[in-house]
């Protein structure tokens, strides 16, 4: 064992020697009424907090390393590696004042020995030194940098070799995935991204993969069902919208299954990564604030987790899907108009059915009821005994009103993407256990396009009298038109080859949840799960750039 081996481990000796100390003196005290214990394990956690810090801030290792063309003196802590450059003092005896580089530990996702080698030489070679790849960020994007630790003895590189993935393997992160590409999503490119943007980054952080690429509709959630999740340190995605809506619905469902727990929501174990490759990525946005392949990857290496909030759709007490938002009105017609022009390109296809949904805007006939979110400050666990509770609680007061609405919105997460840069919900955010209601009454078309123009700037779109917006816990939504979707399209388009999601008998409305079809021809009820899925990213408010739709 070299002597910075020793080292760390005689730290962690003396803080488990602390530790232990810690627990005989609190195991001689008397009882204690509860709001004294609660005073005393706050101070005692303010003490560990310290004496962590104290110990992270430790210098395991400091050496001379050239980076550049300058020597600099090199720290290395459990947390940092600090960098001064190594300068002689000026004529006057002044010594020279610079500011020392910093690289935090938990940006760096792989540290490699650097070799001079001849061509076709796979192994061996003169030490260079040490290489630390890490993530900067610029805005809400993050992309890949390295720092070149060069000193050619190789008996000093390999100790800070050695230490660094020590201290690298402290970090809680992935070390196999299972990935889920969709070959089919929006330019079919998502196995070329993944191949050209994820897959060395995966390489170089030494994370393994199982790829399972994807045949149909579904695909995801039959392998789900069937393959061994222990084996499995999180799950990726690289697909668009509908793709991610599916796996977190089929992570969902694999947890009722293993907790045998068909009736209630189970929180998955898994994390899962979602790659973008979609059209609007609405989800990968509201996690990451870009559509960015390299950043989502870094994420996902790095082990950046975030809780997110997810809603149940069911339909007379059946379950259709587990998702992230949803529209009724204008927001499905449209989404079913778009499926119907499949051969179109999608950004085509996408200005025709505004346009056409625009030209035949109509209102739909409904009852729209909703139960009001509660305000919480609570911790996790009082967020998941709220949402266990949700159904069983006999004081529920819901608010129902009965008219005509253009659109109605559901969504437990801000909806970020290049169009709508603050989202479609701005005021709600991945994890407040509620979600933002957006109802749209019956207006003219003018005033309704100059609803949805305002998404693509910074506010105004909720400032007119005939939109109302609430946070809720649950919506139910009950049409009560007698003439649904198929029976409307069938006389102005026609037959059509493609058919929805889900298909239900008789008289149809189409749903557009997390951007796939779902025809229901009955009431449908959206309840909010608070906290249900975790994924890697970070919480964002704003994405980073914005694109202008030309059809309105």
């Amino acid at each position: 064992m070299s002597e910075p081996e020793e080292k760390l481990s005689q730290q962690r000796d003396s803080t488990k020697k602390k530790k232990k100390k810690t627990d005989k003196r609190s195991g001689k005290k008397k009882k204690k009424k509860p709001r004294e214990r609660r005073e005393e394990e706050e101070e005692e956690q303010q003490v560990e907090e310290e004496e962590e810090k104290e110990h992270s801030e430790c210098v395991v290792l400091r050496g001379i390393f050239r980076l550049g063309k300058k020597s600099h003196d090199v720290l290395l802590t459990r947390t940092r590696l600090s960098w001064t450059p190594i300068t002689p003092e000026t004529p006057t005896g002044e010594p020279c004042v610079t500011q020392p580089g910093v690289l935090l530990l938990q940006d760096v996702y792989a540290v490699k020995v650097k070799r001079r080698r001849a061509a076709g030489q796979e192994s061996g070679g003169a030490v260079l030194g040490v290489a630390l790849f890490c993530c900067k960020r610029t805005g809400r994007k993050l992309e890949v940098d390295t720092l070149h630790l060069n000193n050619a003895s190789a008996e000093h590189t390999q100790t800070w070799y050695n230490t660094l993935k020590e201290l690298l393997t402290g970090f809680s992160r992935p070390r196999y995935l299972k990935v889920f590409i969709n070959p089919s999503s929006h330019k079919k490119e998502s196995v070329h991204i993944y191949r050209e943007h994820v897959a060395p980054l995966f390489k170089m952080a030494d994370v393994r993969t199982d790829i399972t690429v994807t045949e149909r509709k579904g695909h995801s959630l039959s392998v789900m069902k069937e393959c061994k999740l222990d084996e499995y340190d999180g799950v990726v995605c690289v697909g668009g919208d509908g793709s991610v809506a599916e796996l977190c619905h089929s992570l969902v469902l694999r947890a009722q299954l293993d907790a045998d727990s068909p009736e209630k929501p189970v929180k998955p174990v898994l994390p899962l990564g979602i790659i973008p490759a979609g059209s609007t990525d609405v989800v990968s946005c509201s996690v990451h604030g870009v559509r960015d392949p390299v950043t989502a990857a870094l994420h996902i290496v790095l082990g950046h987790q975030q809780q997110v909030d997810m809603c149940s759709f069911s339909s007379l007490g059946q379950l259709v899907c587990f998702g992230f938002s949803a529209m009724f009105g204008f927001g499905g017609r449209s989404l079913a108009r778009a499926e119907k022009k499949r051969w179109m390109p999608s950004s085509r296809r996408r200005e025709y059915a505004l346009l056409k949904t625009l030209a035949r805007l109509k209102p739909e006939d409904c009852q729209l009821s909703f139960l009001p979110a509660k305000k919480s400050t609570g911790s996790l666990s009082e967020h998941r005994d709220k949402d266990q509770d949700l159904d069983q609680d006999p004081e529920e007061t819901w608010t129902t009103n009965q008219g005509l609405y253009l659109n109605i919105s559901i969504m437990s997460i801000p909806c970020l993407s290049p169009h709508a840069p603050r989202g479609l919900a701005p005021n709600t955010s991945l994890a407040n256990g509620s979600a933002m209601l957006i109802a749209v009454g019956n207006t003219s078309r003018s005033e309704f396009v100059k609803h949805l123009k305002r998404y693509n700037s910074s506010s105004g779109q909720f400032s007119f009298s005939f939109v109302e917006t609430h946070d809720v816990s649950a919506v139910r939504v009950r049409p009560r038109s007698l003439v649904g979707w198929s029976e409307e399209e069938s006389e102005e388009e026609g037959d059509s080859k493609t058919t929805p999601i889900i298909q239900s008998e008789g008289t149809a409305f189409p749903w557009n949840i997390d951007g796939e079809l779902v025809e229901i021809a009955n009431e449908v009820l959206i309840r909010v799960h608070p906290r249900l899925i975790t994924l890697y990213g970070d919480e964002v408010d704003e994405a980073d750039t914005t694109v202008t739709c030309s059809c309105i």
